[in-house]
């Protein structure tokens, strides 16, 4: 092999990740890729806190909002809200000690509403 192939495979393969780059650009501008964050927003609102597969075609999610947690069972073709209302640990080690310990608030049913028991 003399220096015409080296530079040969040397200008294909900047050819090859010119190409990947560009498609990768493309897809970004598509809405595909990372997400961008909106300017001014400090904090956000909405995170993913655990994600437990349960086998092959399902999972759980924990996905936090405003300090409150909801566990989501997911599959293909179906969600479910298993748990709603879960208070979220806090963040600032000086809240931990004015709130109250034990579960949160659970979530209210039809039967709870109507006055059962």
């Amino acid at each position: 092999m003399d220096l015409a192939d080296y530079l040969r495979f040397f200008f294909a393969l900047l050819f090859v990740l010119g190409l990947i780059g560009a498609l990768a650009l493309t897809a970004r501008k598509m809405g595909y890729g990372i997400r961008p964050t909106m300017g001014g927003v400090k904090k956000k609102r909405l995170s993913l806190v655990e994600v437990m597969p349960i086998d092959g075609k399902r999972r759980l999610v924990l996905v936090r909002r405003d300090n409150v947690e909801h566990l989501i069972l997911m599959s293909a073709t179906l969600e479910t809200i298993v748990e709603s209302g879960i208070p979220a640990p806090g963040d600032d080690p000086r809240e931990g000690n004015n709130k109250e310990s034990g579960p949160g608030p659970a979530a209210t049913t039809k039967h709870e509403k109507a006055g059962g028991a």
